[in-house]
């Protein structure tokens, strides 16, 4: 059962139902009987009304804005019989005054009706909150419609402004407790504002007069830290009064201060030392003056209960050392001891404006077996990432162990072995995934502050004997709390499920970076992220995400090109796995996000990290051939040419550079990177296609997928090859036989190419090997191997084998995107309705507004579609059973909805 606040899952049920209710009321706009492709009659527009979403930098209200030309978004309206002609942008640092929109800082006009721009006035001022909004002209009326007020707040933009020194506590990198650090001061004015920016090396908790300030966790996000470090920036003008008040931050390991030791080498990171940081505290008077207030050796430290942190392993911590108090004014903390200052442990200093790792769900335990009288075993409803807490009362200095794990041995108590297999300590002292908490007599109270953990199950273990229930422990669950844009819900119970674990796979790996696996890992693979990047942002607003983890790369990319698999590292990665089918990351990423978002700024960033990479593959691939790569990973049963899949991503590669050339004025670079792209197709094809059987090497079900789903195929071949597919998935009783590689591949080459149906029966195959396998096992996440009896070295909450996420809108839904007009300006809609399903609703918020589908079974020959285009946009409408050259309908704003007589277009199409 559910603790506290709705999950997002709860919330998404109960969102999908009032939208059935209202779809089943809402005037609709027009109503095509749709019978052999011919629209019979239309009726009057009804307006829709949609909020205007205003963003800076893809986030809402943002504070730390750190670029001089931030980007402004919005959305906007669904008009009745008319259209919009002019939008203007009002910005200005006193609201009042914009809302009369005088005295402005910053206006443009934009003829048409955009959805973005960029700021492009005179200097913006460090540590100043600059108000906005927008308003909309239409062609019928003179009158400007306004948005409401939104704003966005700076944070330092020069150096000049920064006033804080770099400070720790002098202890060398193997001293275990995790340092306090308060600082008392007077306020004797009025504050108007007051802005707190922390950088650290290392993650840290910041608080004020005893509160902790924000609700992020985990803060700053994972970078190359002597490259760069993520600042953040709070507005604590509420935390302070006035007389004494207190800054206090506590300092963690992070990945900074690795000292668990696995086989990725990050206890030898260039980086490490112990954990370092710089703040300041911006205070505007009422008066017009300010005050900057930095760390300096000034401030007061010593040792915290946390008596030690591993962002990998677990947290320790003794509640017989609790302070309590220690970050309040009246503390005494005369026998603390003064700060050190220090040099920058870094080159670059950028603020972190993103979505941030945040709580989002709280679970109750579904059972709490008791083992013995010092041993018990709690049952969570999920597999999560996240942490638990611990309330408890036990006699003084008893010591209790928190096991986290997936799964049980035969006697009911936490297994580790699937987990645990890279993990390489030096002796007992630090468990893997294994808490430990020494009691004060008291009511003790525990949740990690600089650690998570990937878990169903805990097991806690006591050194006496203590009474425990279901009550004394919940689950935390956290990740990146980007919003969901996507809503997928039918009258399969089996897909539903396995949308919602694929869904919690990707939301368990994303913590500021889109990770392998929450416990035995937490890597940022590459390969594993370009694979699911279609699923992820189908479902959610994973921009900025993604946008910080591509200046990782740039970090991480050496001179000649080459770039890790692991992002970010500092040693490992860079001689195994990192080959072109995993590292075109690099590539797909920025491409994805401009396909989605019709953003180009990531993709110009870009431009020039690609190249270099794709001339270092150029360098070593004479013959446009690369067996330079993992190959499919962890197939069922089948091995594919290295050669072969490789080569396709380096085409990938080619052809997306050439196709952004093309898009930013490069005509030679355009011209040069078409033709390799050609010439790598030819060498492919050359090597590997057989004309007269239509195959593929030695025709596996990846070695015939990915030249279909990566436009390698000839025209005048692909319904040999994929009939030759279709012929192998059916021969294999529908059931997949790929690895990683194959998975994002196999579902869309199907379906794309004349075997939805085909590719419908695999998605919902429920014996192994299947998705639904997983889920007729129990599983609420997706898995790292296609087998369930595999225990060494596999995880239960994986997101390498999540395509069929993406699948499930594009390819059951038939949303696709129309490259020529990106981020859904022009939707294309190819839906497939399968016999068994009798209804489908999908809702995605594209950057124009919300696209909502629904279709239901009326019999079984007719299906009602009814679905809402946002505004700005256009679709066309072109159902798999019908030929798109003639029986394409273009649909245009608003609401519609169409009757398909599948008895009629059938024999039409015959």
């Amino acid at each position: 059962m559910r603790y506290q606040r709705n999950s997002k899952k709860e919330e998404k049920n109960k969102f999908i139902t009032n939208q059935r209710i209202n779809m089943a009321h809402i005037p609709i706009r027009s109503y095509l009987y749709l019978l052999l492709g011919t629209a019979l009659f239309s009726c009057t527009p009804q307006e829709l009304k949609t909020p205007f979403e205003l963003k800076c930098e893809n986030i809402p209200v943002p504070i730390g804005v750190d670029t001089q030309t931030p980007r402004l978004s919005w959305k906007l309206p669904l008009l009745e019989e008319d259209s919009i002609n002019k939008v203007e942008i009002w910005l200005s640092t006193d609201s009042a005054q914009l809302s009369d929109c005088q005295s402005v800082y910053w206006n443009k006009s934009i003829i048409g009706a955009p959805i973005r721009a960029s700021y492009d006035g005179q200097p913006l001022d460090s540590y100043t909150t600059y108000y906005w909004k927008i308003g909309y002209q239409t062609s019928s009326k003179q009158k400007t419609t306004f948005s409401p007020i939104s704003s966005f707040t700076t944070g330092c933009l020069s150096t000049n402004d920064w006033k804080g020194k770099w400070i720790t506590d002098g202890h060398d990198i193997t001293y275990r407790p995790a340092p306090y650090y308060r600082k008392s001061f007077q306020l004797n004015k009025t504050v108007e504002q007051a802005l707190l920016t922390i950088a650290s090396a290392g993650l840290h908790e910041l608080s004020i007069n005893g509160k902790r300030t924000g609700n992020h966790f985990l803060d700053p996000m994972y970078t190359h830290f002597d490259k760069r470090i993520l600042s953040v920036t709070h507005d604590v003008t509420s935390s302070l009064s006035m007389g004494e008040n207190v800054m206090g931050v506590q300092l963690g390991n992070g990945w900074y201060n690795h000292q668990s030791i696995a086989v990725w080498f990050f206890d030898k990171a260039s980086w490490r030392n112990r954990p370092r940081f710089t703040a300041q505290l911006r205070l505007r008077y009422t008066d017009g003056t300010t005050e900057y207030l930095g760390t300096d050796s000034t401030w007061q430290t010593t040792d915290s209960p946390i008596i030690f942190n591993s962002i990998y392993t677990a947290e320790h911590y003794d509640a017989q050392k609790e302070l309590t108090g220690w970050d309040s004014p009246g503390f005494n903390a005369t026998e603390w001891h003064h700060a050190q200052e220090t040099e920058s442990p870094t080159e670059t200093i950028k603020s972190q404006v993103m979505h941030p790792i945040r709580e989002t769900a709280r679970y109750t335990a579904t059972q709490c077996k008791k083992i013995n009288d010092s041993c018990y075993v709690y049952h969570f409803p999920k597999n999560i990432a996240g942490v638990t807490k611990l309330n408890v009362k036990g006699k003084k200095g008893t010591i209790l162990r928190l096991k986290h794990g997936e799964l049980l041995d035969k006697n009911g108590r936490v297994n580790m072995a699937n987990i645990d297999y890279h993990y390489r300590p030096t002796d007992d002292s630090d468990p893997f995934q294994t808490d430990i908490v020494i009691l004060s007599g008291k009511e003790d109270s525990f949740m990690p502050k600089f650690n998570y953990k990937g878990f169903q199950f805990v097991e806690i273990s006591s050194s006496a004997p203590i009474e425990l229930s279901g009550e004394n422990l919940i689950a935390v669950e956290m990740h990146s709390d980007v919003p969901a844009t996507g809503y997928w819900s039918s009258s399969s119970d089996l897909l539903n499920k396995i949308w919602e674990a694929t869904n919690s796979s990707y939301l368990a790996n994303l913590f500021g970076y889109p990770t392998d696996c929450p416990q035995r890992e937490k890597n940022g693979w590459t390969g594993d992220a370009h694979i699911t990047i279609e699923t992820g942002l189908y479902n959610f607003d994973g921009i900025s995400v993604y946008e910080k983890w591509m200046n990782d790369f740039c970090d991480e990319q050496k001179d000649n090109g080459v770039l890790p698999c692991i992002i970010p590292t500092s040693v490992w990665g860079y001689d195994w796995a990192n080959g072109v089918d995993w590292t075109s990351a690099v590539a797909i990423i920025p491409w994805e996000i401009y396909r989605f978002y019709g953003d180009t700024t990531l993709l110009r960033r870009m431009y020039e990290p690609i190249k270099k990479y794709v001339s270092y593959i150029e360098s070593i691939s004479p013959e446009y051939l690369t067996d330079w790569g993992l190959g499919d990973w962890v197939p069922v049963r089948s091995k594919s040419n290295i050669t072969l899949t490789s080569s396709i991503y380096y085409y990938t590669d080619v052809h997306i550079l050439a196709k952004a050339a093309l898009l930013f004025g490069y005509p030679e670079d355009a011209s040069y990177y078409n033709t390799l792209a050609q010439n790598i197709k030819n060498a492919i094809n050359t090597r590997f296609l057989n004309p007269e059987t239509g195959i593929y090497a030695e025709g596996t079900q990846t070695e015939l997928a990915m030249p279909l789903y990566w436009g390698i195929v000839p025209e005048e071949d692909k319904k040999k090859v994929a009939a030759k597919l279709h012929e192998l998935v059916e021969k294999d009783d529908y059931h997949l036989d790929v690895g990683l590689l194959g998975s994002k591949a196999l579902l869309s080459a199907l379906s794309d190419n004349g075997y939805p149906e085909t590719a419908y029966k695999v998605a919902s195959q429920d014996t192994y090997p299947s998705w639904g396998y997983w889920i007729k096992q129990g599983a609420t996440t997706l898995h790292e191997n296609w087998r369930t009896d595999v225990v060494i070295d596999n995880s239960y909450n994986h997101i390498m084998f999540g395509e069929i996420g993406a699948w499930l809108y594009k390819g059951l839904g038939g949303i696709q995107i129309d490259e020529k007009h990106p981020g859904f300006k022009h939707i294309l809609l190819k839906p497939f309705f399968p016999a068994d399903m009798n209804e489908l609703t999908i809702r995605y918020n594209t950057p124009y507004g919300w696209l909502n589908i629904n279709w239901i079974r009326q019999t079984n020959d007719c299906i009602r579609y009814t679905i809402d285009i946002p505004a700005g946009t256009s679709a066309t409408f072109v159902p798999f059973t019908m030929q798109e050259s003639q029986k394409s309908i273009t649909l245009q704003t608003g609401k519609h909805s169409l009757e398909l007589d599948f008895t009629q277009l059938l024999i039409n199409q015959q």
